[in-house]
């Protein structure tokens, strides 16, 4: 993100209602990406076991650990804000509400990029969500919550949310709970998803792919079919850090 970019969305941010705290956006940044990192390592280091690969999404685990943040008391609330290296709960949803409306902005009037975030919480009839923490739940993370029953319907509350899922990703999520993941002893589940549609700005020429030697981590190596171009790709490399820009 270049310096003019940095300074607009902070004075976007700074400016808004007397309820939400003012925010650093630059040092936001530079505290989330620190967080992301060790998510990161740490979710490699648990599910990650030989040479398997794994997609994941830390802005998601952060976005859900913020909303349990917001409901809790010390001393969760206070470990979960330090952890998210946040000084306040309102500075917490100040932060993450600022994501879900500007970064996760649901595409663009003239069709562009759609990068979509959907968070969810149910929870068991017997525990009704507090009305403030209800309206955060809506207002700042852009959620829906619904009361369940878990007791005696637990199966049926697994559909709702692969349903939900599903609806809110144009179908490409069917099942983000597998089915026997909740029983009668569940009382909350907070979910999350990611929904990306775009096309390519420069479509890739199928006839261009080539076969070529992909190394694995293993020290071997096998055939792989590579896109292939002989166009400039901008490379900028900073202290423990490299980012391509690739023409997508």
């Amino acid at each position: 993100m270049d310096e003019a970019m940095m300074k607009k969305r902070k004075r976007k941010v700074t400016h808004t209602s007397s309820s939400q705290a003012n925010i650093d956006m630059e040092q936001f940044v530079t505290n989330q990406t620190d967080v992301s990192f060790r998510l990161t390592k740490q979710v490699f280091s648990k599910e990650v076991k030989g040479v398997s690969n794994l997609v994941f999404s830390p802005v998601s685990i952060q976005i859900i650990l913020g909303l349990i943040a917001s409901g809790s008391n010390e001393p969760t609330k206070d470990q979960l804000l330090c952890f998210l290296k946040s000084k306040s709960i309102d500075e917490l949803n100040s932060l993450y509400s600022h994501i879900v409306n500007t970064v996760f902005a649901d595409g663009s009037p003239n069709g562009g990029p759609i990068l979509s975030v959907i968070n969810g919480a149910w929870i068991d009839r017997s525990m009704p969500f507090k009305p403030s923490f209800k309206e955060i739940v809506k207002k700042v993370y852009k959620a829906t919550s619904k009361s369940v029953d878990f007791q005696n319907k637990a199966a049926n509350v697994v559909n709702k949310v692969n349903r939900w899922a599903k609806k809110n990703t144009n179908g490409l999520i069917e099942e983000i709970l597998p089915h026997g993941a909740v029983d009668n002893m569940t009382r909350l589940i907070l979910a999350n998803a990611l929904y990306f549609k775009g096309v390519w700005d420069e479509k890739f020429n199928a006839s261009k792919t080539k076969n070529h030697k992909f190394h694995l981590v293993n020290g071997g190596s096998v055939r792989a079919p590579f896109m292939t171009s002989w166009k400039k790709q901008y490379i900028r490399v900073f202290k423990g850090f490299k980012s391509v820009a690739a023409s997508l």
